[in-house]
C-alpha cells in the first residue's frame, strides 16, 4: 500500500460495493430488536440469533419491560438457540434494567456518540464491538465496528496498526481517523467487509484469485 489511508480506504469501499452491492444491515425492524440481536449474536451465528428472536416474539418477550420481568431461567430457555443462553439472559436483563432506569431506549440512544459509548460500555455484558453495533445500527450514529472478520482483512491487506498485539481501538482508529464520520458509510463498509471475509477472504485459504482487492492486498500479491 502506497496511498495514504484516507485515499486507500475509499477505494477499498468502492470495490467492495461494486462487487457485492448494498448489504442492508442491520436485520431488525426496531431499535429494540437491533439491541437484542447485538447481544445474542455474541459468539454465535446469525441463524441461531434469528431462532432466539423468533422464540422471544412467540413468548411475548418483545420489550425491555418483558425482558426485565421474566425470571432469568425462563428467559434463558427462550433464547436457548443462541448459545451461552444463561450468560446472555443476564446480559439482556442487565441492559433492560439499565434502559428502564434511564427512562427508555430513546433517551439512552439520544445522547451524543461519545457519551453513549461510555454508558453502553458500563452495562454488564456490553463490550466494544457490541457497543458499536448498537451505536451504528440502533442509534444511527457513526462508530466503526471492528470484529474478527474486519481485523482479518486489515491484517492480510497489510495496513494493520504497527504496534504488536494492537487492541480494538487502534484498529478502529484506522477507519475513524481516515474516513468521514458518516453513519451510512460506516454501516455499509463494515457489512461489506464482513461479507467479503465470509465469502472470499475466508479464515483458511483466502480465495485471492478473482478477489476484487487482490492488487491492493499484501497477501494477494498487490
Amino acid at each position: 500500500m502506497t496511498a495514504p489511508l484516507s485515499e486507500f480506504l475509499p477505494e477499498v469501499y468502492r470495490r467492495l460495493y461494486a462487487a457485492y452491492g448494498p448489504q442492508g444491515w442491520w436485520p431488525g425492524d426496531s431499535a429494540f430488536e437491533v439491541v437484542v440481536g447485538a447481544i445474542l449474536t455474541q459468539s454465535t451465528a446469525w441463524g441461531n440469533v434469528e431462532k432466539a428472536l423468533g422464540g422471544m416474539r412467540a413468548a411475548g418477550v418483545w420489550s425491555f419491560e418483558a425482558v426485565a420481568a421474566l425470571p432469568q431461567a425462563e428467559l434463558a430457555d427462550v433464547i436457548r438457540s443462541s448459545g451461552y443462553y444463561n450468560a446472555k439472559a443476564r446480559k439482556l436483563q442487565a441492559f433492560a434494567n439499565h434502559t428502564l432506569a434511564r427512562g427508555g431506549l430513546e433517551r439512552l440512544l439520544g445522547q451524543d456518540t461519545a457519551a453513549l459509548r461510555v454508558e453502553l460500555l458500563s452495562i454488564h455484558g456490553i463490550g466494544e464491538e457490541t457497543a458499536d453495533d448498537i451505536i451504528v445500527y440502533a442509534a444511527g450514529k457513526p462508530s466503526f465496528v471492528m470484529d474478527s472478520y474486519t481485523r482479518r482483512i486489515v491484517d492480510r491487506m497489510g495496513f494493520a496498526p504497527l504496534r504488536r498485539n494492537a487492541g480494538y481501538g487502534e484498529y478502529q482508529s484506522l477507519f475513524q481517523d481516515n474516513l468521514p464520520a458518516d453513519v451510512g458509510l460506516f454501516n455499509e463498509f463494515h457489512a461489506l467487509l464482513d461479507h467479503h471475509a465470509k465469502t472470499t477472504c475466508v479464515k483458511r485459504g483466502p480465495r485471492c484469485s478473482g478477489c476484487c482487492l487482490a492488487d491492493l492486498c499484501w497477501t494477494g500479491g498487490g
